[in-house]
């Protein structure tokens, strides 16, 4: 049977996929929604950053616990609490706009929650995606899932931004229905699920940690990811950039959160075709420092569709990082490690996005949104060089398998 076929005949691997898909694109519109509701509120870019804090805070401080439960319940069950969970903060949101009492205040403590959620939700979509498939179909499964990502990422700004237009209420309805549509789904994920014996310990939860230091290549894979979307990642500025800058309004800034996604989408499905096999290494260090010179072309552009152009390249890029990142984890990690690797996986995600945003906004409050942008692809590209000399074997590594290389 042709390897895409047999990929396609795993019903739970299936399910899983357009439950990611309808949780993914739902997530998305609601982080356009609050951006933009936040920054009508307050038009503070500070404001913008800590809504980003305040999803990364409680992430940080619950995620080593969110792994080991990961390893030791469920995993589609714990997925799909995490779906109900942000159906219920967007019904809230549904509520609080009907009766005009979506205040600043009240954004902060849904980014707390969303967080809190996602802390749970993200080690266990990573730890549960090998189990439903065989191994000689996980990178092309890996590939495949970040299509999916990359089509909820696409789609769910660019509908964000339209359905704000109708107003915030539109928007927060429509994610409510698809985050219980993706719950519903994961309920209907089948698996062979052995609990371990062994009772928590302190050593238990840490043991994610102690894997990634010991492995090399995992920890300069996973930290190159953080540094590079820390100091890269202009997402939390492009509020700034659609109203004041590029003069696009929420249907514009539904395009520029889209066009990442869509640079990432034409290389996931270019990499489920053709996945890599040779030089990873190299190609996974150059692909972030190409994220990094589009990102500084971002910065500078004043056209549109410059701007939308320079951040399809950001996406493209990074989704070699990531499929390279998450394939070899998963390679080089026992499964019932996985959930507490993830986590800590994880935790460098949530530091690159969440507290990326933070840093994004505060110094465009202090420098300007310009700044921010150029002065952060600029040091990413640094990353990248100076990992190519800290982590060797990283920068050497051939095949994503260990066996292989």
């Amino acid at each position: 049977m042709n390897p895409l076929s047999e990929l396609w005949a795993q019903q739970s691997y299936v399910r899983f996929l357009l439950a990611r898909l309808s949780g993914l694109t739902a997530n998305q519109m609601l982080m356009v929604a609050v951006a933009w509701h936040m920054y009508e509120l307050t038009s503070s870019a500070w404001d913008l950053g800590l809504v980003g804090l305040f999803q990364f805070i409680p992430a940080l401080l619950v995620t080593l616990p969110a792994g080991h439960v990961v390893d030791r319940f469920h995993r589609g069950r714990i997925y799909a609490l995490c779906m109900l969970a942000q159906a219920l903060v967007a019904a809230l949101l549904v509520g609080a706009t009907q009766g005009q009492f979506a205040t600043r205040e009240l954004l902060f403590v849904v980014s707390i929650v969303l967080g809190t959620a996602r802390a749970f939700q993200m080690p266990a979509q990573q730890a549960l995606t090998p189990l439903l498939v065989p191994q000689r179909l996980l990178s092309r499964a890996v590939a495949l899932s970040s299509s999916s990502v990359q089509v909820g990422v696409i789609a769910g700004p660019a509908l964000g931004g339209f359905l704000f237009v109708y107003g915030a209420m539109t928007v927060y309805a429509v994610c409510t229905a698809m985050l219980l549509l993706a719950g519903v789904l994961t309920l209907f994920v089948h698996y062979s699920h052995r609990p371990p014996t062994q009772a928590p310990s302190f050593q238990s939860f840490v043991a994610g940690l102690v894997f990634v230091w010991r492995h090399k290549v995992l920890l300069g894979a996973t930290t190159l990811d953080m540094f590079a979307v820390l100091l890269g990642g202009a997402v939390a500025l492009l509020p700034i950039y659609a109203r004041d800058i590029l003069h696009v309004g929420p249907e514009g800034l539904g395009l520029l959160r889209a066009a990442p996604a869509a640079g990432a989408l034409l290389m996931s499905l270019a990499l489920t075709r053709w996945p890599l096999e040779r030089r990873v290494g190299p190609r996974l260090l150059m692909a972030v420092a190409v994220f990094g010179l589009a990102t500084v072309v971002f910065g500078m552009s004043s056209h549109f569709w410059l701007s939308v152009l320079a951040l399809a390249v950001t996406g493209a890029a990074d989704n070699i990082s990531v499929v390279v990142r998450i394939t070899v984890m998963q390679l080089e990690t026992p499964d019932e490690m996985r959930g507490r690797v993830a986590a800590v996986n994880s935790i460098f995600i949530g530091a690159s996005n969440q507290l990326g945003e933070f840093e994004s906004g505060s110094v465009a409050a202090w420098a300007g949104p310009e700044f921010s942008a150029i002065s952060g692809g600029v040091g990413t590209v640094l990353v990248a060089c100076l990992w190519w000399r800290l982590f060797p074997g990283l920068a050497r590594r051939d095949r994503l398998s260990p066996s292989l290389s």
